[in-house]
């Protein structure tokens, strides 16, 4: 069932493109929504201020198995999205997967084939997928 989805979703976006059919215009507005997206952190972080980022080196004690560092590490986010930004984000993000699917569609690929692959990759390897 969710192979339809996302399927159908690939479908309906090769089907809508219509100004940005040149695979040149795809990957820059492709890359210009990932901009988009980084932006929107940042001014929920900046002039909404509904989260804060709190980076710092995060430390890993010796001897810690790799199981425990998961729960060791953390995203270095306090608060939550507050509605409005949560909104905004969802739109960036969903126009990136558009012109993630256009991508695919251009290139013959697949998107579901694509996730499914990378999927198994996590599910295979865990922990040991991007060491």
């Amino acid at each position: 069932m969710k192979d339809i989805i996302v399927d159908d979703f690939q479908n309906a976006v090769s089907e809508s493109l219509l100004r940005h059919k040149s695979i040149v215009d795809i990957i820059t507005k492709l890359s210009e929504s990932s901009s988009r997206i980084n932006r929107a952190v940042a001014k929920s972080v900046t002039n909404c201020g509904c989260i804060s980022i709190e980076a710092h080196k995060q430390e890993i004690p010796d001897g810690v198995s790799l199981d425990e560092v998961s729960d060791l590490l953390k995203y270095q986010i306090e608060g939550t999205l507050c509605d409005n930004c949560r909104e905004v984000l969802e739109e960036e993000i969903g126009t990136n997967l558009y012109y993630l699917a256009s991508l695919c569609d251009a290139l013959d690929l697949n998107l579901f084939d694509v996730l499914i692959k990378e999927y198994d990759k996590i599910r295979t390897l865990g922990k040991f997928s991007l060491l």
